[in-house]
């Protein structure tokens, strides 16, 4: 017991920890102890500091923080001005307005003196755009039509002087063989005395013919596009030795696996001895 009550003595002799933390700046004087005073917190009443310093609320220590206002100092009196113009004239906008006419002359909006050279300008940029407009238009149409060296294609002339009675010449014409045959007076007579009923394509001669004595016909087969050959067949006109088709004096077909006649092309006689394909 003797020992316990050492110890317990012992400790209660003991400085406080607490009290030697507080720093000399920060003195907070006791209740009912004048703050004029001032006396020092280390040589006088150590624990009535520290009770006192336990009920404080707060500590009055300096401590880092962020500025509110601005750190640059305000110039009330600048001459510079805080708003641009422009966005002073937006902010404040006014139906008057007032122009720098000192270097120059101004007319009001529609003086009759400049009537004249408006219209002059006015119908002047209408026209312009109207030719542009037409160029437009006349490219685009000329673009679709025909180029010369196909027109020179479209249409062929012949001299039939040159072709004697009973013969067949061939032409090309956009790219096809024509049969220009002389025909005889006995081929005439031989192509009309055909009975049209007994033709896979009935026609008569007359209506395939403008002239007796002159037959144009295209010269591609009409079974596959074969090139018939002429003075050939079984009826004196062309055979087609592809399949085997034979046409008439006429160009009709009469025999084989063909199912038309041979084309008449488009033509004119231009004189007796002139002849316009196409």
């Amino acid at each position: 017991m003797l020992r316990a009550a050492a110890r317990r003595l012992s400790s209660s002799c003991r400085p406080n920890p607490a009290a030697s933390s507080i720093p000399s700046g920060n003195y907070f004087p006791a209740a009912g102890e004048s703050s004029s005073s001032s006396p020092d917190p280390f040589h006088s009443k150590p624990q009535q500091h520290i009770n006192s310093f336990a009920f404080i609320p707060y500590l009055n220590f300096s401590h880092r923080g962020f500025a509110t206002g601005s750190l640059t100092p305000k110039n009330e009196d600048s001459n510079v001005p805080q708003v641009p113009p422009t966005v002073a004239a937006v902010k404040n906008p006014s139906s008057k307005i007032v122009y720098d006419e000192h270097n120059h002359e101004r007319f009001p909006p529609g003086d009759p003196s400049k009537r004249a050279f408006a219209y002059f300008v006015l119908t002047g940029g209408r026209f312009v755009y109207a030719s542009l407009v037409r160029l437009l238009v006349l490219k685009f149409v000329l673009s679709m039509s025909a180029s010369k060296d196909v027109l020179a294609l479209a249409s062929l002339e012949v001299d039939l002087s040159s072709i004697e009675p009973g013969s067949t010449v061939t032409v090309k014409w956009r790219g096809k063989p024509v049969f220009i045959r002389h025909r005889t007076e006995e081929d005439i007579k031989l192509a009309k005395s055909v009975e049209l009923a007994s033709l896979r394509d009935p026609q008569p001669d007359e209506d395939r013919v403008k002239d007796p004595n002159w037959l144009i016909v295209v010269g591609v087969c009409t079974h596959l596009g074969c090139i018939p050959l002429p003075n050939a067949g079984d009826f004196g006109g062309w055979f087609c030795p592809c399949h085997g088709s034979h046409y008439d004096i006429s160009g009709r077909i009469r025999k084989g696996p063909a199912p038309y006649n041979l084309e008449v092309p488009t033509y004119t006689f231009l004189e007796e001895s002139k002849l316009l394909i196409g």
